[in-house]
């Protein structure tokens, strides 16, 4: 957004659409109008992240990202939890999880790492910041969503309620202490460096003004209230129209993942190809810990009280998946230094990931 003091239109018209059709569902419209609340919900999701975009802006690196990262969690949460009151399936969140982490370390990193390869040749970026992400990403994907299936006092994929409880609050001390170390003790390792060394404390366009900051908040608001609502109303149509066309439930995660995670992920390819892949790593690994951090524990809460059952391991495939994503990632980030072969290596683990899914 050039213009620090202006909002897009759009943004300020998303979520007026949406709540206009929200009206629309009280009248018992279905049919060709499911379409409409489809388009809605997707309008308000897009508004949503550019609002918490412009919030992040404001408030600067590396706290920007973290605001993006809990904006985005807050949706993927809304319509998880939307989808499991309407009778979602108990894997919904796993598959959900998953897919966004999967989308994250090798869908978005990869094309972060092709498109400013190839305008850039070799980008740089801060390996210890890259590295303390992708440790702890490691570290609670694995505890959430490999080891329910070989804990003995119930059989997987499932965990004991109190396993569940301890593996939530482990899951919230890990991500805790992550966000402190960015924000507060090691700030510095998740900024980008100038040429002379030095940390680059801002390498954006003026921030927006503080109006506009305030107008962007109470639009964020406006967004996710309509996206819970416009989600729970999708959801009946969305499950039948699957169970029609004969395909894996996992695919309801997948959608869910990626109407989520498309709009920070085209601002993490911009920022790629402007040659400043630190922000787009601060983006795509702040998104991967605050979706499994904080939606895992979310969900797991509810699950405790309400009854839901909650099924996080994974299968075989998806487990080989996921351990071959984070040791990618892991040689990928060994250097601090990237170029087009990565993004293509990432890039093709990922159609890997979701032709497996369709056809497993």
């Amino acid at each position: 957004m050039t213009n620090a003091s202006k909002l897009p239109l759009w943004t300020i018209a998303a979520p007026i659409v949406g709540w206009l059709l929200l009206g629309g569902t009280l009248l018992g419209w279905g049919g060709a109008y499911i379409g409409l609340l489809a388009v809605g919900l997707i309008g308000s999701v897009l508004a949503a992240v550019h609002h918490a975009e412009v919030v992040a802006h404001k408030v600067g690196e590396p706290y920007g990202t973290l605001v993006l990262a809990i904006a985005v969690t807050v949706i993927e949460v809304a319509l998880i939890v939307s989808l499991m009151l309407a009778g979602g399936p108990a894997t919904l969140a796993r598959d959900t999880v998953f897919a966004a982490v999967m989308i994250i370390l090798t869908g978005m990193v990869g094309i972060c790492m092709l498109v400013g390869g190839l305008k850039h040749g070799e980008q740089r970026f801060r390996l210890d910041g890259a590295s303390g992400a992708l440790v702890t990403l490691a570290a609670i994907a694995i505890l959430t969503m490999v080891l329910p299936n070989y804990t003995e006092t119930t059989p997987g994929p499932f965990y004991s309620r109190s396993q569940l409880a301890f593996i939530a609050l482990v899951t919230l001390v890990l991500y805790g202490t992550f966000v402190l170390v960015q924000t507060v003790r090691h700030r510095d390792y998740f900024l980008p460096r100038k040429a002379d060394g030095s940390v680059d404390e801002d390498e954006h366009a003026d921030p927006p003004t503080t109006q506009a900051a305030w107008l962007s908040f109470v639009l964020l608001l406006a967004c996710l209230v309509a996206v819970v609502l416009l989600a729970k109303s999708l959801a009946g149509p969305m499950e039948v129209a699957l169970t029609r066309a004969g395909a894996p439930q996992a695919l309801l995660g997948i959608i869910i993942a990626a109407v989520v995670l498309l709009p920070e992920g085209l601002a993490a390819a911009r920022a790629a190809r402007a040659n400043r892949l630190q922000n787009s790593l601060n983006l795509a690994l702040g998104s991967a810990l605050a979706s499994i951090g904080l939606t895992i524990p979310t969900v797991a809460v509810l699950s405790l009280s309400s009854g839901w059952t909650l099924a996080l391991g994974l299968d075989s495939k998806a487990t080989v998946l996921l351990l071959l994503s984070l040791f990618l990632a892991t040689i990928s980030f060994s250097t601090g230094r990237t170029t087009i072969l990565q993004g293509v290596v990432h890039l093709v683990l990922f159609a890997v990931y979701l032709f497996t899914t369709v056809v497993p």
